[in-house]
């Protein structure tokens, strides 16, 4: 039997819970105040390999996970509609995917404010100037605004990993090196 993708699983789910939180952040008029304490969670599950445990790994129970997710919104003074977002996803066992529901959330928000998203992966931290080069570039071609969500991915060695809708360029030097490796392949 084959294994069922999961990362269609995991993005309908992120899709409706991002839904869900979006709607209730604009009933509030805190779509803002939301997307800053996802984010703000969201970094704290890149910088720390326990939480990224705790998130993913299906051993907690979901009461150590709301535990949890409580007990470090307090610690970060997230609060309101995140902390109790955070606290419900922990409940019903979805934590797993709650990466994906920030990444949705910024996006809805991102469509409503007439922005366009651009995931970028970069080898190492841009600096300010890039981002703004970076932003300016894609505002050139997609002519709208455009925000960028820049992901930290040594392994791709230097340049960037850009995905604007179903549109992605890749200047990876190790995309670089692998169509080079193949291409000597092929001659030799």
């Amino acid at each position: 039997m084959p294994v069922a993708d999961t990362s269609q699983v995991i993005s309908g789910v992120a899709e409706r819970y991002a839904s869900s939180l979006f709607e209730l952040a604009l009933e509030a008029g805190s779509i803002d105040a939301v997307a800053a304490d996802l984010n703000r969670f969201q970094t704290m599950i890149d910088e720390s390999d326990d939480l990224k445990r705790l998130v993913l790994s299906p051993v907690f129970s979901a009461e150590d996970q709301s535990k949890a997710v409580a007990a470090l919104c307090e610690k970060a003074g997230i609060s309101g509609l995140v902390a109790n977002f955070l606290k419900v996803v922990a409940g019903n066992r979805r934590l797993f995917a709650v990466s994906g529901m920030v990444a949705a959330f910024r996006q809805i928000a991102a469509r409503h404010r007439g922005e366009v998203t651009a995931e970028v992966v970069s080898a190492h931290a841009l600096t300010s100037e890039q981002e703004d080069e970076l932003k300016a570039a894609l505002k050139s071609v997609t002519g709208k605004d455009v925000s960028v969500a820049v992901s930290i991915d040594p392994s791709i060695l230097g340049g960037l990993i850009v995905k604007v809708g179903s549109r992605q360029i890749d200047t990876s030097l190790r995309t670089k090196l692998s169509t080079l490796k193949l291409a000597l392949k092929e001659v030799g």
